[in-house]
């Protein structure tokens, strides 16, 4: 079919085509004035993201404002705020829901009770006498509110801002005062929630810390105490600085012992040549003997001389002996007596030397069992460092927790809060009925199309020419449709194709 078959097609049924557009905006039309109309109330929210947390002092990062915004957005349609909204409004303590409850399922006698409220809100009940629908019992009270918040979401629209960190909270609802207060109760619940989002985590943590803190405070006075008992059973306050102490005294006993061993071994030397002790230093440099060995040599002299003269038998001579002889033996006997010191100094650098050695000895046990104490001492202090970090690293997270779990400021407000609208948003009945007019036309061609194709006439020579072995031998040009049928041959003019031919 072309275009002029249907444009005549059209022309031909358009009485049928209009009533179906008619009928078509008829009925939106009617169905329009039917409906309640709609009212919407808009409440904007401000999220301050930007703005650091004043206790934890951190601020968000710019690239997740976006999913930021958009989480909120989530939250505001969640069902938890919407059972807040619930609770806040006591929606589920009002007649007129407990009735829409109660018919929705099925428990306020089906038909019935959606009898009753359809009734009621046509303004009837006071004709027929109704019987009140019964309150909800508390076991019902968690569906009912479940059932409201649902019907409350799905009048919620919530649109953020594009530019901005603008959130509009919209509610439509038959009445303009209940939209505006469920869009600003919507709003309420939202900071609520939002606060308690907030918190709850923070009171969650804050009791974590604080159990925790008990136990590291605990940890913190047994290392103490272990370092005070462990100081107290050794005597040692600290170890530093009588280790230094005791390692100078160590050093100090070093350096004696290698002094008396020295002394030691130069007096074994001397005393090991005391066979010959003329020849030692101690005799040769003793005033006492040297002036006995020049008085000896004296008196040898004066014998020699006397016994040149006298002869050996004067008795001159024998006195000189004698004296010589008391000479020999106090040189001899004064001799005996440095030989007999050299041995007892000998005993005595051995017996220091052994005193001494004993006493480094003695000083560095002490030295080592002081690193030892110092070791243990420091493994005690870090232990008790330890504890005391990890005690104040969870006091001041408990501190911020605690603060936080308290706070009662959220970083949304209110910009502008809803007001009862004046105007109904809706049903737009101008849009209806264009977009009924646009199906009416759509169902009117297909109408006259779909009655056209059962009841096929013949309205052109484009009909008859896709017959075979049907040539168009003329046509008949239409009359008005208003003239006497008499007219319609009077005034044709026939146009034969094959008048030629004859």
């Amino acid at each position: 079919m072309n275009p002029g078959q249907f444009l005549r097609v059209l022309r031909a049924r358009s009485r049928l085509a209009g009533a179906v557009v008619f009928v078509v905006v008829a009925a939106a039309f009617a169905a329009s004035l039917m409906l309640p109309q709609k009212y919407s109330a808009e409440t904007a929210l401000v999220v301050d993201a930007k703005s650091s947390d004043p206790i934890a002092g951190g601020t968000m990062p710019s690239q997740l404002m976006a999913s930021h915004i958009a989480t909120q957005v989530d939250i505001i349609g969640s069902e938890r705020v919407a059972l807040r909204v619930v609770e806040l409004a006591g929606l589920d303590r009002m007649p007129q829901f407990q009735a829409q409850w109660l018919a929705a399922t099925g428990e306020g006698g089906g038909i019935g009770a959606w009898i009753a409220s359809a009734l009621r809100a046509a303004g009837l009940d006071g004709v027929l006498q109704l019987e009140e629908p019964r309150a909800a019992a508390p076991e019902e009270a968690g569906d009912i509110r479940g059932w409201i918040a649902s019907v409350l979401r799905s009048g919620l629209e919530v649109k953020p801002a594009r530019e901005s960190n603008v959130i509009r909270i919209r509610y439509t609802a038959s009445q303009p005062e209940f939209a505006a207060m469920v869009a600003n109760t919507f709003a309420k619940a939202y900071m609520e929630t939002a606060l308690e989002l907030k918190v709850e985590p923070a009171r969650q943590y804050a009791q974590w810390f604080n159990e925790r803190t008990q136990g590291l405070r605990d940890e913190l006075e047994a290392a103490q105490k272990r370092l005070s008992d462990y100081q107290q059973k050794h005597g040692v306050v600290s170890a530093d600085g009588r280790l230094d102490v005791e390692t100078a005294r160590l050093a100090e006993l070093s350096t004696q012992l290698v002094q008396v061993q020295g002394q030691r071994a130069d007096s074994r030397s001397r005393y090991s040549q005391a066979g010959s002790a003329d020849s030692l230093p101690e005799v040769t440099q003793n005033p006492l003997i040297a002036s006995l060995k020049a008085e000896l040599a004296r008196r040898e002299g004066e014998r020699e001389q006397i016994l040149g003269r006298l002869g050996p038998n004067h008795p001159e001579v024998g006195k000189l002996a004698a004296v010589i002889d008391s000479l020999r033996q106090r040189v001899g006997a004064e001799t005996q007596r440095i030989a007999a010191s050299l041995g007892t100094s000998s005993r005595i650098s051995a017996a220091r030397e052994a005193e001494v050695a004993s006493a480094v000895a003695a000083q560095k046990a002490r030295v080592l069992q002081l690193k030892a104490h110092r070791d243990q001492i420091a493994v005690l202090q870090r232990d008790v460092e330890s504890a005391q970090k990890a005690y104040e690293q969870v006091a001041a997270r408990l501190t911020a927790t605690s603060l936080e779990s308290q706070s009662q400021q959220t970083n949304v407000a209110v910009l502008t809060p809803a007001a009862a609208p004046m105007w109904p948003a809706g049903p737009r009945l101008l849009i209806k009925l264009a977009l009924a007019l646009v199906v009416g036309v759509v169902l009117g061609a297909g109408s006259a199309l779909l009655i056209e194709l059962i009841d096929r006439r013949v309205r052109g020579e484009d009909d008859l020419a896709g017959l075979p072995g049907m040539p168009v031998l003329g046509s008949v040009p239409g009359s008005d449709r208003g003239g006497r049928r008499g007219g319609l041959t009077s005034r044709a003019r026939v146009t034969s194709r094959t008048a030629g031919a004859y």
